[in-house]
């Protein structure tokens, strides 16, 4: 938890830990930083408003040295292109205070979902990609894919069901929240991050209207 604001932090960490979570907080970005050069965090829940460092250039290095964590970015800005900014920084998911602490553990349960399906295939192989699902790695050919948490979730998704067509509502539903509703631009977003390390030719089809499609060839 990176957050600089203690009246935030402290009932955050408490129900956090309440949910049955290991949680550390620390109040600045360059702490952050050097907290997680040290040891393993799955997941940072962080402040987009921090002194010195703010959230936003914490998240672009969380993305650039330690690609597998996830991020959900927090903020009191609700405007759309403060959003964006979020999404574009790395971040897998957005809240913007205030919200419940309910939808907050909620969200956090959900970047945190690892592993495939009960019962579903340990790996899928579609042409040069091949997805690892219990392990969470993809490669092409013979490049390894670095992903974020959600860009691996997503791509998991259309290749275990390669050549359908996938609304944007299962999508959300699926990789990011069982109660979503609203935006889909956090969407927009992780599809343009995945088809840019995916390479090409591309694999991943717009669907127009309604959502996308892996293609199986």
């Amino acid at each position: 938890m990176v957050e600089d604001d203690a009246t935030i932090a402290a009932p955050l960490v408490r129900a956090l830990r309440r949910a049955a979570f290991a949680v550390d907080h620390v109040d600045t970005g360059e702490e952050a930083l050097r907290r997680l050069a040290a040891e393993h965090f799955a997941l940072v829940v962080l402040d987009l408003g921090l002194p010195g460092i703010d959230g936003l250039q914490v998240c672009r290095r969380i993305r650039r040295d330690h690609a597998g964590v996830g991020v959900l970015m927090l903020t009191a800005r609700s405007a759309e292109r403060d959003e964006v900014l979020g999404l574009d920084a790395g971040a897998d998911d957005y809240v913007v205070k205030p919200f419940s602490l309910a939808v907050l553990v909620a969200r956090a349960r959900a970047l945190l979902r690892r592993g495939a399906p009960e019962g579903g295939p340990e790996a899928v192989r579609i042409g040069d990609l091949h997805v690892d699902l219990t392990g969470r790695r993809a490669s092409r050919g013979e490049a390894e894919l670095v992903l974020a948490p959600k860009e691996f979730d997503l791509l998991a998704l259309l290749a275990t069901h390669a050549g359908e067509a996938l609304s944007r509502e299962d999508i959300m539903s699926q990789v990011w929240d069982r109660n979503w509703f609203g935006s889909t631009k956090t969407l927009d977003v992780h599809v343009g991050w995945l088809r840019a390390k995916l390479g090409s030719p591309p694999l991943i089809t717009t669907v127009r209207g309604y959502g996308f499609r892996l293609e199986q060839s």
